[in-house]
């Protein structure tokens, strides 16, 4: 991790472009900016190390809590950007979540009594269990709700589920912990409709109290769809400003189609197509799109 002296997030966009390996289009794309923004953040940055003469040096016991958060995030990021390239023709970049994980699991072995860090492992290894099941034999999507869950690898879920309730004894939850959990919930159903949806909707409200973001607060709606409706989703979303994130035109998408506003779905669809960068999702997207506009 690089040193001290820069703020956190530039801190960590310095990491995953020198560290990491990401360009800075996909470091762009997961802090929600567009691509010259993080340039300049990333150039100041070095800048900053290079002019106030920051050394690189490993840190003191005392530091370690705050670095350590900046590991977390690197590494999350590393992942999330695997999990779903933001470009390509493929869905997954596997070397990413590899390493990710790979690296993720070092610092559990290195750090066993810290919850966050398990917490993150636990994260990593639910969403690689459905791996084999997120695509078609075509290589087309395939939605959470309608994934052959026989295909999920049963022993990373098994390893995930350990380290999650390894985190519940703990008793201190964390932003990590949380994601692991609602993962965990996802991976205890043997179908979409065995869902605990009650279950995930109050674990995204503890979410959002310790991480407040308007993605959460997206990722929450999708919950909320499930128990409550998707109108009263539908009206969580209409107050994010999330105008540059195609997930956000995805999940609004499917709220209004869900609602029978087909000429405003087709919209949706059309602006998320038209902002990701993935290939698979676009043909996703377009597809909807499709079969909401044919007689």
């Amino acid at each position: 991790m690089l040193p001290p002296g820069t703020r956190p997030a530039a801190r960590v966009a310095l990491t995953l472009r020198l560290l990491g390996g990401l360009t800075t289009g996909q470091i762009a794309h997961a802090f929600l900016v567009p691509e010259p923004t993080m340039a300049q953040r990333i150039t100041r940055a070095k800048n900053k190390i290079r002019d106030a003469r920051i050394p690189f040096r490993n840190p003191d016991v005392h530091e370690l809590p705050e670095r350590l958060t900046a590991v977390h995030a690197v590494l999350y990021l590393i992942y999330t950007e695997g999990h779903t390239s933001s470009t390509g023709s493929d869905l997954v970049a596997v070397d990413l979540c590899a390493e990710a994980t790979r690296l993720a699991r070092i610092l559990t072995e290195l750090m066993p009594d810290d919850p966050e860090t398990t917490g993150l492992l636990a994260v990593m290894l639910l969403g690689e269990s459905r791996r084999p099941a997120r695509t078609s034999d075509d290589g087309e999507l395939v939605l959470l709700a309608d994934q052959d869950r026989s295909l999920w690898d049963r022993a990373l879920v098994e390893e995930g589920q350990t380290l999650v309730r390894r985190c519940l004894r703990w008793n201190t939850p964390g932003p990590y912990q949380i994601q692991a959990a609602i993962a965990a919930v996802h991976s205890d159903a043997r179908t979409a409709a065995d869902t605990d949806w009650y279950q995930i909707v109050q674990l995204y409200d503890q979410l959002y109290r310790v991480a407040p973001t308007p993605v959460v607060a997206l990722h929450r709606a999708v919950a909320v769809a499930e128990v409550d409706g998707p109108a009263v989703a539908l009206g969580i979303v209409d107050t994010l400003a999330l105008d540059r994130y195609h997930v956000a035109h995805a999940v609004r998408a499917d709220l209004l189609r869900r609602l029978g506003r087909t000429t405003e779905a087709v919209a949706e669809y059309i602006i998320a197509a038209e902002q990701t960068g993935n290939d698979v999702e676009r043909q996703f997207l377009l597809r909807r799109r499709d079969e909401l506009s044919s007689p």
